[in-house]
């Protein structure tokens, strides 16, 4: 059985599926074959036994008995006259107690008696109706041919309106052959046996022809997931009809999605890459330079002057610092949603931009930076979420003027960072968020260009908005907008505290 289980799923889909058809077809005609065989056999036999009793009725009333003193009273076969039967196609004979069998003259033949018709003779006086009207069963004639037969105690009219009597000791037999019941019974097996046959065939056939057209757009659609694995070609569609909204339909659009979107994947992974290997090759270069320069003065024995050797150092400082950002930031944009979810909890947004505005005070202490913060808490990630306030804020120091203003305001979920600063064409806004865009004034100033880009990430994912926009009277002024409240929501009970 495990074997035959294992081949039977190691067939493909529209095999199993005509088979399965093909079965199912398989028992329902085999019930109603059956069924409809043994509904005939009970419809012909019944019809048998009525025209057993129609024979048998008119003999009740024949005055038999001068027949009777005929017939011998030891046991054997002997002759009975004229009974009045339909022909040479019933057999119709008397049986006495003792076993006698005195055949009609009209007889088709004789009938083997058994103890079930000396039983009818035995019980004549009983009253129990079954028994009275005598027991029908299958038998066979003296050579061997199947005969249905009526046994029946012997009934007799003494004379015209009188009650029928029973005559003592004596059975009347009436059979009629079966032959042509049991030939039309085999008749109908064979013509249920050949339409089973060819019911189950055509089943089967019908079945792989609809499991054929039924499974044929998940053809398409393996033979694009094989296309996809074979050649990385991302861009291949599923023709899928816009009206339809069964499984193969659904399935079909859901592999375009998915295709859509892990080829948008790979365009950004691979704009990635690029980008951050073109960021990474400038300050990798200079260091690079740098560090030659100081290998070299050292190799040839004549060290560089004292000025110049600080200069180099501090470059070279500031460029692994400048690395160490640049890593850091795509670390953070690498970072799965999965691995972001498990970080997220209630934050005071108060707090976050208070731990972010000291680190801001430390790189612009030159900048007069001014806070009106008011409470309001959030869901989000903390770190992330300090480090996209941070981000902002470096913005607004790293572009303002030397003794300049910085200011904060936090009200009702809003943020705003305005400086006083050039501020950002109107024509670069759009391109702010982009990743590794900066803009051509500030390519000179240290930064990836990731650090907007991670702004809007991490705020659209606290479910928040991002914007940019020039001040009234010069400079730039950055909103984020969070959802949340004014007041912290109460702590989850701790297990084993009552509600």
């Amino acid at each position: 059985m495990r074997r035959l289980a294992r081949r039977y799923r190691a067939l493909p889909i529209r095999a199993r599926l005509a088979m399965l058809v093909a079965a199912a077809v398989a028992f329902a005609v085999a019930a109603v074959s059956v069924t409809c065989w043994f509904i005939v056999e009970r419809k012909l036999y019944d019809q048998v036994d009525a025209d057993l009793q129609k024979v048998s009725e008119p003999q009740r009333l024949v005055n038999i008995v001068s027949t009777l003193e005929s017939c011998p009273q030891t046991p054997g076969d002997a002759g009975l006259g004229d009974f009045h039967a339909h022909g040479n196609y019933y057999y119709i004979q008397l049986m006495k107690q003792n076993g006698t069998a005195c055949v009609s003259s009209n007889s088709a033949g004789r009938v083997r008696t058994t103890s079930a018709d000396t039983g009818v003779i035995a019980r004549a006086d009983d009253h129990d109706g079954l028994l009275h009207n005598g027991i029908l069963r299958d038998g066979t004639d003296s050579e061997g041919n199947a005969v249905r037969v009526l046994t029946q105690p012997l009934t007799f009219s003494p004379g015209p309106g009188t009650q029928p009597q029973m005559y003592p000791n004596t059975a009347l037999m009436v059979a009629i052959p079966l032959k042509n019941t049991r030939d039309t019974l085999k008749d109908l097996a064979l013509i249920l046996l050949l339409v089973s046959g060819v019911g189950v065939v055509g089943a089967g056939a019908a079945g792989l022809a609809v499991a054929r057209a039924g499974l044929r757009p998940v053809d398409k659609l393996t033979e694009a997931v094989e296309h996809v694995a074979r050649t990385e070609d991302l861009g291949i569609r599923i023709p899928v009809d816009d009206d339809s909204e069964d499984e193969v339909a659904r399935l079909s659009r859901s592999f375009n999605s998915m295709t859509t979107a892990l080829a948008g994947s790979r365009d950004l992974q691979q704009q990635l890459i690029a980008d951050a290997g073109h960021e990474l090759r400038t300050p990798l270069t200079s260091l690079r330079t740098n560090i030659e320069l100081l290998t070299r003065s050292e190799e040839t024995g004549r060290p560089l002057p004292p000025e110049d050797r600080k200069a180099l150092l501090a470059s070279v400082k500031a460029q692994m610092t400048e690395l160490a950002a640049l890593i850091g930031d795509l670390q953070e944009l690498s970072r799965s949603e999965g691995q972001r979810g498990e970080r997220v909890q209630v934050v005071s947004f108060q707090d976050t931009v208070e731990a972010a505005l000291r680190r801001a005070r430390l790189r612009g202490p030159e900048l007069t930076i001014t806070a009106d913060l008011e409470p309001w808490y959030v869901r989000a990630e903390p770190s992330a979420l300090e480090r996209a306030v941070v981000n902002v804020l470096d913005n607004a120091v790293k572009f303002s003027p030397e003794g300049g203003t910085v200011e904060v305001r936090l009200a009702e979920g809003v943020l705003t960072v305005r400086d006083h600063g050039p501020g950002i064409p109107a024509d670069e806004l759009p391109h702010v968020f982009d990743r590794f865009w900066r803009s051509p004034s500030a390519r000179a100033l240290p930064g990836s260009g990731l650090g907007l880009s991670i702004v809007a990430r991490t705020v659209q994912q606290a479910g928040g908005e991002v914007s940019l926009a020039r001040a009234g009277s010069g400079g730039t002024t950055a909103t984020i907008r969070l959802p949340g409240a004014a007041t912290a929501p109460p702590d989850p009970p701790a297990d084993g505290d009552q509600a």
